[in-house]
């Protein structure tokens, strides 16, 4: 397992670029995956990482496993790259922000 220090940076960058809350997150899951005829439980909606995401946000930082910190490095990586490209994602870019906010975060959230 990561040592304590890893821990710790991993968790504080992980919920700096999660910047929505686990009911935020479902919520987003849930509507992302709903279409005209039919929702998905709540539990089988978004991608599998977006499950991950919010499973994690469920968590205390010491019932973590190996697995949930491969995703928490994905998500920060990820978040970081999609946002370091643009200074500040533009309102009209959809796709982006719904790409990013699948993961759990909003470039639109202050």
């Amino acid at each position: 397992m990561t040592d304590a220090l890893e821990l710790d940076a991993l968790w504080e960058d992980f919920h700096r670029v999660v910047n929505m809350t686990s009911q935020e997150l479902a919520a987003w899951l849930r509507v992302r995956d709903a279409d005209e005829n039919a929702e998905p439980l709540p539990e089988e909606a978004g991608t599998p990482t977006g499950q991950h995401v919010l499973a994690i946000l469920q968590k205390r930082r010491t019932d973590l496993t190996e697995d949930d910190l491969r995703v928490m490095h994905r998500v920060v990586d990820t978040v970081t790259a999609r946002t370091d490209l643009e200074d500040e994602p533009a309102a009209e870019d959809t796709r982006l922000r719904h790409q990013l906010m699948t993961v759990g975060h909003d470039p639109l959230k202050p």
